[in-house]
């Protein structure tokens, strides 16, 4: 049974293919195997690599995806050259009907707008921006995404920042920490739709554009409080430190550890604990199953539930 998302961070390794078993050598522990019947999709990040032809040949005719990544986002997408199974997907996504759609885009934005109420409220409960927060979340008016994230903005100003912090993708400041973050979420989310057979390119929300991945940018909206979380987290340790804010908010190979960190930290998902990078997966597979269904009952976004993310 093909399920597995195999995913390979080491440094460096070698992969091959003996005997129907994946075989991944590091040069330094025993070689590690997985029969390739268990693997549904495999995700290679790792910086230095070596791969045999014969296992690339097996993973096509095992019908299993192959996700090459730069950084940590996907470069390269090797897939069977017979994607029958791939087709059938693409047209449920390509076809979907606006009303499903809309469902899947309001599931989504409700556990959005309800983590953010969450974080901020750990935050700083007495703020005066959480009394209209809550009621924005639950609110059914077409702005609230605006409204809601106006309000997070705000609260997340007064408490780690100053009134003046406007949150911007081209503003300056404790912006560039947010847009790293970002980043990071959007590569993890792009692996899982990759191994999944999910196109990024059919979004539910957020418009197709060139070198767009709109379904990506849809999923990861309720991951971001996670990663502002750990970007306030990083903020507040280092004004404690007695670092400016001009230091704090610079791009540091110490930061960028920190906030890699977040997919390893441990969440809440279905009622299990798990790392938050397999919620990430777990919530990717929901979303398939209610394309193929064509409900939107299987899709279950991560929901945050745990006030250690207050920073």
């Amino acid at each position: 049974m093909s399920y597995h998302i195999l995913s390979i961070d080491a440094y460096t390794c070698h992969l091959s293919c003996d005997k129907g078993q994946l075989r991944c050598a590091d040069g330094e522990n025993s070689p590690r195997t997985i029969p390739l019947e268990d693997v549904g999709a495999v995700v290679l990040s790792s910086f230095k690599a070596t791969l045999t032809s014969n296992l690339l040949i097996e993973l096509a005719r095992k019908r299993i995806g192959f996700v090459l990544c730069e950084s940590y986002r996907p470069a390269v997408l090797l897939l069977p050259a017979d994607r029958s199974t791939d087709t059938g997907l693409l047209r449920h996504l390509a076809d979907m009907p606006a009303r499903l759609r809309n469902r899947l885009w309001q599931k989504t934005l409700d556990a959005k707008c309800g983590n953010q109420t969450a974080l901020a409220q750990a935050w700083n409960p007495h703020h005066p921006a959480i009394a209209e927060l809550k009621r924005m979340a639950v609110t059914e008016k077409t702005a609230r995404e605006a409204e809601c994230a106006r309000l997070f903005w705000s609260v997340f100003a007064d408490t780690w920042a100053n009134s003046d912090f406007r949150r911007g993708r081209h503003e300056e400041g404790f912006n560039n920490l947010f847009n790293y973050a970002y980043a990071i979420l959007l590569s993890c989310i792009l692996q899982y739709l990759f191994a999944l057979g999910l196109d990024p390119c059919f979004g539910i929300f957020h418009q197709s554009r060139e070198h767009a991945a709109p379904l990506a940018y849809d999923l990861m909206e309720p991951f971001r409080p996670a990663f502002d979380a750990n970007v306030a987290r990083w903020i507040h340790l280092c004004l404690r430190e007695g670092k400016t804010e001009e230091r704090a908010g610079e791009i540091t190979r110490e930061f960028r550890q920190h906030i890699t960190a977040t997919l390893q930290a441990s969440v809440m998902y279905r009622d299990k604990q798990l790392p938050l990078k397999a919620a990430v997966e777990a919530v990717c597979r929901s979303f398939r199953k209610a394309v193929l269904a064509g409900q939107s009952e299987p899709y279950e976004p991560w929901l945050m539930t745990t006030i250690k993310w207050a920073g």
